[in-house]
Order: structure tokens, then sequence, then C-alpha cells
């Protein structure tokens, strides 16, 4: 019955943009409260080489907290205040997309595609976090030493800008309390999910409708600064075209999947037999296809199995909660998207923001986020293997 699979579908994606919607939102109430500020204050080297690796590190643990789209978001904003030069920038950048995706891989809540895993059940959070950290770390690390040696000297910032008599007016301690509580809003909802077994965006949206209040209550008094700073003012700035952008990616996949071409493609990878190879395939795909459909495919190809289904396959202990296949998948999804620019969103949105040439990307980042996969992707199946024994 198609429109009992349509309406299941949209369910199922809603889930996905409502979190992302209210995540966005966090964030950009965070941002226009000059809440990021307490990270860039802090930031003073102008060594590049230093520079270069505090920025991968904030970003692969902040991608892991907020998750990559919005961190790299994050990020290129900060780059902008440290370094005026912008060749400097697009290698930064490019190590900015980088991190964001290796870190959002071993988070439930760092990538698109780990939130899609662990809302529909295939992952529990603890245990992305365990297999996947170390995989994760070593594709950020590889690409980042390589990097580390073609930049030498210092960077220029640009010249601040003398402070225009803007409307809005902030004082520390408010951008600080936006700052922690949208944080902390962010990083509430694994607990929520656990706690309530609610799912996650009504978790992410809890977190806004408090934010919501707070800034309600703070600028109550400020005509001038509510008109600017209320949610609802910040709510037009979020960026709702890429929103719609998956929804339409989630329906077209959710439409080859109703139409049967899924378990085509499934039994073709069947062939291959290795559950490693399949999803390192998986991840070299998502570099060049938006991972995201990618990931609802596996998804919808591959099931937990029922216990009277694993009776009958043993073969299949891979595939369920928290087994290999689906802690590999997120690994290899999440950090394949680096390989092309346009192979993540995170990758899409620096492009967009930085105006990152496609080819520049592809000669001076492609090759070191290809070996960093390669790299972690070794690494994930020796401790799956031989430390784990799964």
């Amino acid at each position: 019955d198609n429109s009992a699979a349509l309406i299941h579908h949209l369910g199922e994606i809603s889930e996905i943009l409502f979190f992302l919607l209210g995540a966005m939102t966090i964030v950009e109430i965070v941002d226009r409260h000059e809440g990021f500020k307490i990270i860039t204050d802090k930031i003073t080297t102008k060594n590049k080489r230093k520079l270069l690796w505090i920025i991968s590190i904030i970003t692969f643990f902040m991608s892991a907290a907020l998750d990559n789209l919005t961190t790299s978001i994050v990020m290129v904003a900060l780059l902008r205040k440290l370094i005026d030069d912008k060749h400097d920038r697009w290698f930064f950048a490019g190590m900015v997309i980088l991190a964001a995706n290796s870190g959002g891989a071993w988070s439930p809540i760092g990538d698109i595609t780990t939130i899609m895993l662990w809302i529909k059940g295939n992952i529990t959070a603890v245990n992305i976090i365990l297999e996947t950290f170390i995989p994760s770390l070593v594709s950020m690390l590889v690409p980042l030493t390589a990097v580390t040696f073609m930049m030498k000297g210092n960077v220029t910032r640009p010249e601040k800008k003398e402070a225009k008599s803007s409307d809005i007016s902030i004082s520390k301690k408010q951008s600080n309390m936006i700052f922690f509580i949208g944080v902390g809003s962010l990083l509430f909802v694994p607990f929520f999910k656990t706690i309530t077994h609610l799912p996650p965006y009504l978790g992410i949206l809890f977190g806004l409708g408090l934010m919501w209040v707070v800034t309600e209550i703070m600028h109550a008094k400020d005509k001038k600064n509510y008109s600017k700073l209320n949610a609802s003012a910040v709510l037009q700035r979020v960026d709702t075209p890429s929103v719609l952008f998956f929804l339409g990616i989630l329906m077209a996949v959710a439409a080859l999947q109703t139409a049967g071409h899924l378990d085509l493609l499934s039994k073709q990878l069947d062939k291959i037999g290795d559950i490693y190879v399949i999803n390192l395939i998986i991840g070299l795909l998502s570099s060049i296809v938006d991972n995201v459909p990618l990931v609802a495919a596996a998804m919808a190809m591959y099931s937990v199995p029922t216990a009277e289904q694993l009776a009958a396959n043993p073969e299949l202990y891979h595939f369920l909660v928290d087994g290999a296949f689906w802690e590999f998948l997120a690994y290899c999804a999440g950090t394949g998207g680096s390989i092309l620019i346009i192979g993540s969103a995170a990758g899409i949105a620096v492009m967009g923001m930085e105006k990152i040439d496609f080819i520049w990307y592809l000669k001076h980042i492609s090759i070191w986020a290809l070996l960093g996969y390669f790299a972690g992707g070794g690494v994930f199946i020796l401790i799956s293997k031989f430390i784990l024994h799964t």
C-alpha cells in the first residue's frame, strides 16, 4: 500500500529534519549572541602549524558534541576572525571539513548518518563511541600530519574593524550564559533519549524551547535587542533550504526502497560477502553521492535480524544492534565524505561559505583524506577482528 508507505517514510524522515532544524536554530542563537567568542578569544597563537592543530582538534571534539555541519559553519566563522589570507584559510577550511567529518563519525549526534542509525536503533550511543573513536582519530591525524608539513610561518590576522555602533549590545555574561545553555542542551539530547525513551528530536526541541524562554526573558526589557535576538528572528536566519534538500534526498531513497531497487543493490553487494569491504565501498561512494542516501539505502537493504533469522543464519550477527556492520558503516560513511569536497554536508557548507574550488580541494586535500580514510578503516578492522573478536 503506497500511501501507507509514504506516511511511514515521511514520519521517519521528519524526525531527522526536526532534529536538524532544532540543532541549527540553537547554534544560530548562540552565534547571534556572540557565544562562540569564548573560543575565539582563547586562541592567541599565530604560528600556522600550532593553529592548524588547535583548530583541527577543537573541530574534532566539537563536531562530536554538536554535529559536523554545525561545527564546520562555526569553525569557518572562527577562521575568518583568525586568518586574513584566503589561500591559507582554504587549507585550514579543508582540515576543518576533515576534522568535522572524522569527529562526527564517532558520536551518536555528530553526523546526520550516525543520527539516522541511532534514531533507528541500529547503534547505541556508548558503543559507537567505544568502537569508532580510535579509527576516527586516526583518519584525522594522518591528513593533519601531512598538511602540517606544508605549513610554514605565521598567519596574518584580519585587522579588527572598529565596532560599529550596532543596535545589538550583549554583555559578556549574557553571551556566556547563552553559550553554555546552547551547548548544554545539545549535549543533553543523548541523556534525554536514554531516560525518556522518546526520539532525539524531542530532546532538541526541548532544548530549543528552553533557550527560547531564556532569550525572551533576557531581552524582554530591551526592545532593540529583542527584535533581533529573540528565537523567532533567529529562525529566519537558519539554513532551511539545506533541510529541505535532505527531505528531497531521503524521500528519493524511500521511493527506491519502496520500488525494490535497493534490494537488488544489496544482492549485488552481498556477492562480495565481506562486510568490511562492502562498507569501504559505501564510504568511497559517499564521497561522490551524499552520504545520507547511502546510509539510508544501507539501512533499507540490511536490517537488524530477529532471533529467528539469526538462528537460521548465524552469519547475520554482524547486523545485530551495535554489530560490526553498523559501527563500520557509521565510520565509513562519515569519514568517506571528506575525500571530495562535495561528499559531505560539512564540505558543501564550507565550499559555499569560503568559495573553495572543487579542483583545488581535489589537488591539495583529497589524497590525504583518502589515506586517512583507509588508515582509520584498517585500524577499525584490526580492533574489531583481533581485539573484540567480532
